[in-house]
């Protein structure tokens, strides 16, 4: 590994999260670098399947300081979109190091460590996160007890149809990718079956539903996630009857396989030559080294803020409203977390690492008396952080009993704010 760079602040990810933030840094006269894997920018988007358009119109979809050069009704296409990512970086003079893929995120001192796997490495006050959470593919067990002659392909990897062989082909996951392609694959010579329960639709909305749904901030998003309960989101573009039109068949869910064959909920199975799994992503933060990741894989965070002093994340679903994670809605959240991390006070090093967990409530008590005191702590919830557990069994022996601190190489099991303050100071 090289001699770290030293920079006020690391962005991870330069697609259009990345870039709005570095567009905010830029604004406040922070020095930063942002690092891509892609060697290009606006390289996720090209990826994505052919006929693909953004079913938010171009008068929301586009970033702080720079509108989308189209009709502010139209659909931008994804290439488009990518286009207008490249021209955003090159506007404002965004530094983004391009084909560098980042392995590590961990403490150094009172700074963040950054390692890519070329072994460079970059020191800094701050880092955010904003890759987003389409890290991984998510594909089901069953997948793997599919027939090997089956052609199986996730949304990720759709490119067009003749990627599929000829013959009938299942689309699995009825949200917004698997109704887009389940069209995109339908034609006269192919029989397309889309499995999954009906979602719904959007009905048509003007240019000025989206900063209105923005505008409603948290509130607005838990009520969406209630009314969604954890399903998928209502069809945008597609419209009742379009897949009707286009000789789509809809059938249940996917349940599991039999004798090498996709098996329905309601019993039958069916025989065909290729699956497309539009079965979603999941986030992959496992570069970040801090006791802040959920069991998922994920950040723990409020509103893009981690336990992890100096450590952020944009872009994630609801993070801040119910179009937080749209081009358009990024925005505000990359805002948000600039001007706090342009806040934060000088001496980042905590004093202290309290390990909580949900519902204790002496927990609750002593992180309340550690901010009355002004006190600087991260603080780690021991059921949602993987290895804290582990972490508090090993330094304080016995149980990982909540709340225990740690200060250095000494820990205190259920102390009062006075006792962390008095061992701190001692």
């Amino acid at each position: 590994m090289t001699d770290p760079q030293d920079v006020d602040t690391v962005v991870i990810g330069g697609g259009q999260a990345g870039l709005a933030v570095g567009f905010h840094l830029r604004r406040c006269g922070r020095a930063f670098v942002v690092l891509d894997a892609d060697s290009e920018i606006g390289g996720s988007w090209r990826r994505r399947w052919d006929s693909l358009r953004l079913f938010t119109p171009a008068g929301f979809s586009h970033l702080p300081g720079m509108p989308f050069p189209a009709d502010r009704r139209e659909s931008p296409t994804k290439d488009a979109m990518a286009d207008y990512l490249a021209a955003y970086a090159r506007r404002f003079a965004l530094p983004v190091e391009l084909s560098t893929v980042v392995v590590a995120v961990d403490r150094a001192g009172a700074d963040l460590r950054v390692v890519a796997t070329d072994g460079r490495a970059w020191q800094a006050r701050d880092v955010v996160v904003a890759t987003g959470a389409h890290g991984r593919h998510h594909v089901p067990d069953l997948a793997a007890d599919i027939d090997p002659a089956v052609l199986q392909v996730h949304s990720g990897q759709y490119r067009r149809p003749e990627q599929l062989p000829t013959g009938p082909v299942l689309v699995v996951g009825a949200g917004n990718s698997g109704a887009e392609i389940a069209v995109d694959l339908a034609s006269p010579d192919r029989q397309v079956y889309l499995a999954g329960r009906d979602v719904g639709h959007v009905p048509p909305l003007g240019t000025w539903t989206y900063p209105l749904m923005r505008g409603l901030g948290r509130p607005g998003s838990t009520l969406a996630r209630r009314g969604l309960r954890g399903g998928a989101e209502p069809l945008g573009r597609i419209r009742p009857g379009d897949l009707e039109a286009a000789g789509v068949r809809r059938v249940p869910r996917v349940a599991g396989t039999r004798d090498g064959l996709p098996l329905l909920a309601d019993g039958r199975t069916l025989r065909v030559a290729g699956v497309v799994w539009c079965t979603g992503f999941r986030p992959d933060h496992r570069f970040v080294r801090l006791p802040v990741r959920d069991d998922a894989g994920g950040l723990i965070h409020h509103r893009g803020v981690t336990g992890a002093p100096g450590l952020y994340v944009v872009g994630m679903p609801h993070q801040s409203s119910i179009t937080s994670h749209l081009v358009g809605g990024v925005g505000a959240d990359a805002r948000f977390v600039v001007d706090h991390l342009a806040g934060r006070p000088a001496t980042t090093a905590p004093l202290a690492t309290v390990y909580t967990r949900d519902g204790c409530g002496r927990c609750a008590r002593l992180v309340r008396g550690l901010r009355r005191r002004g006190v600087s702590f991260a603080q780690v919830d021991i059921g949602r952080a993987p290895g804290a557990a582990d972490a508090v069994r090993a330094g304080a022996g016995g149980d990982a009993t909540a709340p225990t601190v740690e200060i250095g190489d000494r820990w205190l099991v259920a102390p009062s704010a006075r006792e962390v303050v008095t061992t701190a100071g001692g």
